[in-house]
């Protein structure tokens, strides 16, 4: 038998005095990866650009019940992002003013620097761009200092 979380219950205190900190970072070498959009856009390679919507979501599930889930552009799995070896990825996400937590988007398939892809308040926009060097199937997820848990999209 399981013990149910309750969120509401949760003292997230150290969670934000981390994040108020600078929060917990993995450092890499500046020459790790370029991320700056501006010159990944002048670099002569295709750029393909995708938005999305962090947003909660009640969807229904087995029995006639529904789920909150933590989704991008309002469902489950994320979309699925294609781009070719060598693009350029240019990622912009927004967090609607009236969403009840931050969401922030892991993207494994830049091998980056986790830190880059901090959570985004409600009411914020961030964009990431990166080099898609690694050919492959990737993951990418919400993440943030809030988050309880963290629902899984397929890039």
């Amino acid at each position: 038998s399981g013990q149910a979380l309750d969120i509401n219950k949760m003292d997230v205190d150290v969670l934000e005095q981390i994040h108020q900190m600078g929060g917990l970072q993995l450092v890499m070498p500046q020459a790790f990866a370029e991320t700056d959009c501006g010159v990944l856009a002048d670099s002569g390679r295709t750029v393909h650009e995708f938005d999305l919507t962090g947003e909660s979501v009640e969807l229904p599930i087995m029995g006639g019940k529904t789920y909150n889930a933590m989704t991008f552009n309002g469902q489950v799995p994320g979309p699925t992002l294609r781009v070719t070896q060598g693009d350029v990825v240019q990622m912009t996400l927004v967090i609607p003013a009236d969403e009840v937590t931050g969401h922030g988007n892991d993207m494994h398939a830049s091998q980056m620097s986790a830190t880059y892809f901090d959570s985004v308040n409600p009411g914020e926009t961030s964009q990431y761009c990166y080099i898609a060097e690694s050919a492959g199937v990737f993951k990418y997820h919400c993440s943030g200092v809030h988050l309880a848990g963290m629902d899984q999209h397929v890039l």
